[in-house]
């Protein structure tokens, strides 16, 4: 497979709703589309989900713009690629940089999987031909307005509910959810908002039979995690500490955590994601595919991703209209009661419109 072109656009697009966690509140989301062609001119689509801002974790919009045209196409220019695995040997000498890293080298996996007449999830190895879906709620001004969200989204078919949490923001929040919702799924997400020092708090979250608390502390943390993991009932899912295989290895063998949320872009890449997954399954640790507000394009990856065996949680993929008045792929990705199904077309099966690409792109170039 050689590559001809490859296109990146600055992209913006507004969320139907402002969507807040202990980061802070996303009003627009603002990410980079990657374009790869071949000779025969078939594309191949990609997405940086890095934010911005350095929040979740180092990595911006710019920097990702940066590393990718000054680094990472002329890695992929300069020699034909036999195998979309190959590019993360390739891509090795450049440390760190795991969202730039993605967003080309799923680009990458969607032309193969086109070249080879093949979807994305069967060129991955995935068999499911639907996914179970969750969704995520924002951090809201009150409990009434959170309690509406989370009946509106019962009411769409989602059956997993996972809610933000923050200092301030948590067992109260819980125990009023639970009091009108004794039965449902239910899940927090911390992203990284507490220390150690907090344990006795968190330990009171027990009390609500959570199906776990994402990345309670630090975002680079494992040592802390387990000893808190010791003295909770609850779960942890690990989010942002674990950016490898080999970090989802310590994590276990430390027993820092029972869960570990995979996200496509916080480990590189397609390749580095199916060795995590694959890892988890030996260890029986159960995993799912953590959202990052992504376009159709990102989604439609994190849906062939969560067509693998061990995705056994319902992941944060859910439908377009959770977050768009319009995606920028056709069909929308539809779900239909808590499930999406995989797509059964090449690649990852959804149609880039470009009149609608166009409409929200910023600035756009191409390196050939």
């Amino acid at each position: 497979m050689k590559i001809r072109s490859v296109t990146l656009r600055h992209m913006s697009m507004p969320l139907l709703n402002p969507f807040t966690t202990s980061f802070g509140t996303l009003k627009d989301r603002e990410f980079i589309a990657v374009e790869v062609t071949d000779a025969e001119g078939r594309s191949g689509w990609g997405e940086s989900v890095a934010f911005v801002e350095p929040s979740y974790n180092e990595e911006t919009l710019k920097g990702n713009w940066h590393l990718l045209e000054k680094f990472l196409i002329p890695l992929v220019s300069a020699a034909e690629i036999g195998h979309p695995t190959e590019l993360a040997e390739r891509f090795a000498p450049i440390r760190g940089n795991r969202m730039a890293k993605a967003a080309l080298e799923t680009a990458c996996w969607d032309l193969y999987a086109k070249r080879q007449g093949l979807p994305l999830a069967a060129a991955i190895g995935a068999t499911k031909t639907s996914i179970e879906v969750g969704v995520s709620i924002s951090i809201m001004a009150t409990l009434e307005q959170l309690l509406e969200t989370i009946e509106h989204r019962l009411q769409a078919g989602y059956k997993r509910m996972k809610i933000k949490i923050k200092p301030g923001w948590d067992v109260d929040i819980v125990d009023g959810v639970r009091r009108k919702y004794p039965d449902i799924a239910l899940m927090v997400d911390a992203n990284s908002a507490y220390t150690l020092a907090d344990a006795d708090h968190l330990r009171r979250l027990d009390d609500y039979n959570l199906m776990m608390i994402e990345q309670p502390l630090a975002h680079d943390d494992l040592v802390d995690h387990r000893e808190l993991q010791r003295q909770m009932r609850t779960p942890i899912c690990l989010d942002e500490s674990i950016h490898s295989a080999d970090d989802a290895r310590k994590a276990i063998e430390l027993g820092s955590c029972r869960i570990i949320n995979i996200k496509t872009g916080r480990v590189g890449g397609l390749t580095e994601a199916i060795k995590l997954h694959d890892l988890c399954e030996e260890r029986q640790i159960p995993v799912w595919c953590g959202g990052m507000f992504e376009s159709g394009i990102g989604r439609a990856h994190n849906i062939a991703l969560s067509a693998l065996s061990n995705f056994t949680l319902p992941g944060d993929t859910a439908a377009s209209s959770n977050y768009w008045e319009e995606d920028i792929v056709d069909p929308a990705v539809i779900m239909r009661d808590g499930r999406i199904e995989v797509p059964q077309g090449p690649g990852i099966g959804y149609n880039v419109n470009l009149e609608r690409l166009a409409k929200y792109t910023l600035h756009r170039e191409v390196f050939k």
